[in-house]
């Protein structure tokens, strides 16, 4: 083969080569959250979910921390950081973050988004967009905690279709098995019966308030 030959001659890329994905211990990489309230909201979700489900290992719920889902790892459109998120099927341990190829390529089951009037824009829009065609996040939804703005979708054929409330006006998530709805200016847990998940500190209370109701002290 002559030198011109050689010039000629095409080299196609290995197409597995194409993509190094990086390594999977990656930190989080999320502001800090906008104000208390959306601190607290935050706070109240994990401490219930974790509570109601103590003797669970199969889920991972996080609040504010970092997905991601490309190797190239742009801000702009590679990784995502919901203020709060349940995956399901996966070992509950702690992580940095939520490195989807090193999950099996789980995404998350739930999304629950807390609005401002930053960023409620983009979570009723292009977030809603990247949970529904990328994520494939069954249940979805969002919570303003200065208007009480609530509303919820599940996917449908591909499709968020906007969830109904029921009489006490909360929404069903499917995956969770658990209504979500408005209680004293924040999103609370309810079961299948309406009755509401309580924090640690509130299920002590009632066991306290209990006891004293029989004539017993709690601290004997």
């Amino acid at each position: 083969m002559s030198l011109a030959q050689e010039k000629e001659v095409e080299i196609i890329p290995d197409p597995s080569a194409a993509i190094i994905f990086p390594q999977g211990d990656l930190y989080s990489d999320e502001p800090p959250v906008e104000t208390e309230l959306h601190l607290e909201q935050i706070m109240l979700f994990l401490k219930c979910l974790k509570w109601l489900w103590r003797d669970r290992n199969d889920f991972y719920a996080a609040g504010n921390l970092t997905i991601y889902y490309s190797p190239r790892q742009r801000k702009s459109e590679d990784f995502r950081g919901p203020d709060f998120f349940v995956v399901l099927g996966c070992d509950r341990k702690p992580r940095k973050s939520w490195v989807v190829w090193e999950e099996d390529g789980k995404y998350p089951n739930v999304i629950v988004e807390i609005l401002s009037p930053k960023t409620a824009e983009v979570d009723k829009n292009f977030k809603k967009q990247i949970y529904q065609d990328i994520f494939r996040t069954h249940d979805y939804f969002w919570f303003d905690p200065d208007t009480l703005e609530f509303a919820g979708f599940h996917l449908v054929d591909g499709t968020y279709q906007s969830l109904k409330p029921n009489d006490l006006g909360h929404l069903w998530s499917q995956q969770l098995g658990l209504y979500l709805g408005i209680y004293q200016n924040q999103v609370r847990f309810f079961t299948r019966e309406g009755k509401l998940v309580p924090t640690p500190e509130e299920e002590a209370e009632r066991l306290a308030a209990k006891l004293r109701e029989l004539n017993i002290n709690p601290d004997d």
